[in-house]
């Protein structure tokens, strides 16, 4: 990582922010660090990136107390059931909640840590097998169910579109889950505001989609080993 290149990104968002008519204020970034070293959190939280994004728990458990303190941590990636109170212990926010079985642990593991967890749905609109997710239609009786869930802040949703080499081909992913959760937000009564979209190779197509959230790893740390 160097300083050129959160400058460059920055620089980006800026000009996508632009675009679309929007506040550079409104698009928040998650340094992806997942399978880089502290070193390299320790350089890019000294150009003053503050929130970073582990994908594996027990990869987080090792780095974290390593990394500067005053950093905030999110979880992106798939968590498994019974590493919820890990989650809840560890981090700030969860990106990655993709089954309603997840949110009833996370809740209980948040009770249990004496705080409020932030949460983001994980919705698979693209239908791929191969990725985790809730269905679009499985998400507003999961949103009923959430309503009973006292732990937890259930503030928006979050999707990974499939690659493909154009960004462009994303943008419709991308639109479709900014139409659901505005359907879901009408109906439940969660403002659901937060969306989670975007990653290093398409994020200047989700910001113009009205993302709030953008996932950035490779583009600020290099390729990963």
């Amino acid at each position: 990582m160097s300083e050129t290149a959160i400058d460059e990104v920055r620089a980006r968002i800026a000009e996508a922010c632009a675009r679309s008519d929007r506040d550079v204020d409104s698009v928040k970034l998650v340094a992806v660090s997942k399978r880089k070293g502290p070193d390299a959190v320790r350089a890019l939280a000294e150009s003053g990136v503050e929130i970073f994004g582990e994908s594996r728990v027990q990869e987080a458990t090792q780095k974290i107390p390593l990394c500067p303190t005053g950093l905030t941590w999110h979880m992106i990636g798939h968590v498994q059931r019974n590493k919820a109170r890990d989650v809840a212990r560890l981090f700030s926010y969860v990106h990655s909640v993709d089954s309603l079985r997840l949110l009833e642990a996370l809740d209980s593991a948040a009770a249990d840590a004496g705080k409020t967890l932030p949460v983001l749905l994980e919705v698979n609109v693209s239908g791929e097998g191969s990725k985790f997710g809730l269905t679009p239609t499985e998400v507003p009786a999961v949103l009923e169910r959430c309503q009973t869930l006292m732990n937890l802040d259930v503030s928006g949703v979050m999707t990974i579109p499939p690659f493909a080499p154009e960004a462009e081909e994303a943008r419709p992913h991308f639109a479709r889950l900014r139409e659901l959760r505005d359907g879901w937000r009408d109906e439940s009564g969660f403002p659901l505001d937060e969306l989670s979209i975007g990653m290093s190779h398409d994020f200047e197509i989700a910001i113009e989609e009205g993302a709030t959230w953008i996932r950035l790893g490779t583009i600020l740390f290099g390729e990963r080993e």
